[in-house]
């Protein structure tokens, strides 16, 4: 057995280097050529006799000595026999020298001329060029072989492309989609006891496909199948059967098919099915793609091939679920769709345990804090904010990770790494400030506006010079029409701040305003809450399943461009005015708050309440700060948010 081990290992190696094997064989038929011809490059050679190499002129000597018998004159060697036959004399010939030949005309010796290439040197010297290119093309064909799993250029299959392991992973390991695990947990049954589903006449599922943004846990929930139900996993993702040969795919979904049938139960993971899987009605005019489209045949085959009572399951993951082909998702393949959805605030708070399990955390961290400054991150997000916490206390050579290293990294998360070495001139600076606390103040004076959190003039990411952090409210599916409308305020309110306090404007709000006049447009285009459309949908927008990109139809008249345009300018302006009101009527209010800026670049939400409130009293104001924050949180206990990175207010250059 050793020996058979040795000789496979041998023969795997040759064949992984076609170069080097290639090389070995040169040397040795050049070697057994040297053997053969003889170092004079001569004929085969007698190996009886001694050859003895000599100078031009000791062999005028011996032929002037009647010491040879006869010689041979090539092209460039001379070849002299001794007199007694035992020996042969072999020199470089001289050209131009002609005394050679009168001395052996003298002498009396036999001479001749010979030919210094025989049949075995001119078959090597037509064969060697042939010989280089067929190895040349060994090396690249392995190369290739290496890249496209084996075979012939890599054709029909399969097994080194697919990784067969049984997962460790649980269900306890994964958290916040408790009701895709919920989905999914019959499929665990059925694959430990098949037998009790076909006595009672029930069709398990043969794929089910999970949907859901990237990061939210597709590969991890499908892991934690397979290793609750103890079975074979079969990993692979849909480019990887995709090669330029056509065939190549398809050769793959057989292989792979095969090999989860001979160890069923099993379970068979597509990752990124989209790959494979797009719709070919999109491409069924421009000739489409030959190889994908084998391929997605070749794969609707082998789930009908599947009979009811094999225990083989197909998981699929896809996060563009919209371009799939309808054959994939008719009842039979792919019959159930499993969404794995970003998590809310329950969610975020079971996944960031799950992630400091290993992590020494201090005893000041509050889980649910965090968690609540994290609505609309996926797992993968809140797994990173963990790991940027543990990295921040390393750096600091900390024991422990701390609530504020928590804090900072989902400040990263949210508006980018902190450039604290961008300098930032001192009229730039001021401009911000005044910028950031404009945004703070509208935030907190009026109804419908998410509250602040942070307010920082620290430049972050590639164009932040500043920005707000705003806590987000949870349990939020929809906004009403004055929350939109005090969103437009808060987005106003940095540049009308430039224009109050500074004199001038800047290129700071580009993006608020931006973003302001969006909100506007869709508030008329789309869910019909102003008087210019009425109840009409002026705008039918084709989004993605997960919130993509869209491509908008326009269904209105020039006319009716034309009042739209008129009324988003004069609200815009309308909103301004009482912004710009506003701000002067707490004007006091935003230099203490700008003050405090320069001293601390960073204050929190309660510190800019705090000013508020204080010169409220102290000028006898009816309060506009909404004070009531402690009921704020407890309602964010409970989340399914959809609020995403826009939370964050930044100015941008």
């Amino acid at each position: 057995m050793a020996n058979n081990d040795n000789n496979k290992d041998n023969n795997n190696f040759f064949n992984k280097n076609p170069l080097i094997t290639f090389a070995i064989l040169s040397v040795v038929i050049i070697g057994v050529f040297k053997i053969l011809v003889g170092t004079n490059g001569g004929a085969l050679g007698n190996a009886s006799k001694r050859t003895e190499q000599v100078s031009y002129s000791k062999l005028k000597s011996l032929v002037n000595s009647k010491s040879v018998s006869k010689v041979e004159i090539g092209q460039s060697y001379i070849k002299a026999t001794g007199s007694n036959g035992a020996i042969i004399y072999t020199t470089r010939i001289v050209k131009g020298d002609t005394k050679l030949v009168e001395a052996l005309d003298t002498q009396g010796i036999e001479y001749q001329g010979f030919s210094e290439t025989n049949w075995f040197t001119e078959m090597f010297g037509w064969l060697f060029p042939f010989l280089l290119i067929i190895g040349i093309w060994m090396f690249f064909a392995g190369r290739m072989q290496k890249s496209m799993g084996g075979g012939l250029l890599g054709m029909g299959n399969s097994k080194k492309m697919v990784n067969s392991e049984k997962p460790d992973t649980k269900f306890d390991d994964v958290a916040g989609v408790e009701e895709a695990k919920e989905e999914v947990q019959e499929i665990v049954d059925f694959l430990k006891y098949p037998a009790r589903y076909v006595e009672i006449g029930a069709k398990i599922p043969k794929g089910v496909l999970l949907v859901g943004s990237p990061g939210t846990g597709k590969t991890l929930l499908a892991k934690a199948v397979a290793g609750e139900a103890d079975v074979p996993f079969f990993s692979v993702t849909g480019s990887s059967f995709i090669e330029m040969f056509v065939g190549v795919g398809a050769a793959r979904v057989r292989d792979l098919f095969e090999q989860a049938k001979k160890d069923a139960p099993s379970i068979i993971f597509i990752d990124e099915i989209d790959a494979i899987g797009k719709s070919r009605a999109n491409g069924a005019n421009m000739g489409g793609n030959d190889e994908r489209e084998q391929t997605l045949n070749q794969l609707l085959a082998e789930m009908d091939g599947f009979g009811t009572n094999t225990p083989v399951i197909i998981l699929a993951a896809t996060n563009r679920p919209e371009i799939l082909d309808q054959a994939l998702l008719r009842p039979g393949r792919f019959d159930r769709q499993v969404l794995v959805d970003k998590p809310d605030f329950e969610g975020r708070v079971k996944i960031l345990k799950v992630h400091m399990k290993n992590v020494k955390m201090d005893g000041d961290v509050d889980v649910e804090e965090v968690a609540r400054l994290t609505a609309g991150l996926t797992g993968a997000d809140l797994a990173n904010i963990v790991n940027e916490g543990a990295l921040l206390a390393g750096r600091k050579s900390q024991k422990t990770v701390k609530q504020k290293d928590l804090f900072e990294s989902v400040e990263r998360a949210l508006a980018g790494l902190a450039k604290k070495s961008r300098r930032i001139n001192p009229k730039e600076k001021k401009i911000v400030a005044y910028h950031e606390s404009g945004h703070a103040l509208l935030a907190e004076t009026t109804v419908g506006a998410k509250k602040v959190s942070k307010v920082s003039i620290v430049p972050r990411g590639l164009a932040a010079l500043g920005y707000t952090l705003n806590k987000p409210e949870e349990n939020r599916f929809m906004m009403q029409r004055h929350e939109m409308w005090a969103e437009v305020d808060v987005l106003l309110g940095g540049r009308a701040a430039e224009e109050v306090f500074i004199g001038e404007i800047s290129t700071g709000a580009g993006n608020d305003l931006e973003r302001a006049t969006d909100i506007i447009k869709s508030m008329v285009q789309t869910y019909g809450m102003s008087d210019i459309a009425g109840l009409m949908v002026l705008e039918k927008s084709r989004q993605s399943f997960l919130g993509g990109g869209q491509q908008a139809t326009r269904e209105y008249s020039d006319k009716m461009a034309e009042n739209m345009d008129e009324f988003i300018k004069s609200s815009l302006q309308e909103h301004y005015e009482v912004v710009v009101a506003r701000l002067e009527e707490y004007r006091d209010a935003i230099e203490d708050m700008v003050a405090l800026l320069y001293k601390k670049e960073n204050i929190t939400g309660d510190e800019v309440r705090e000013i508020l409130i204080s010169f409220e009293k102290k000028n006898n104001m009816e309060s506009k700060v909404d004070n009531t924050l402690d009921e704020i949180t407890e309602e964010l206990k409970v989340d399914a948010s959809m609020i995403d990175k826009s939370q964050v207010e930044s100015d941008e250059d």
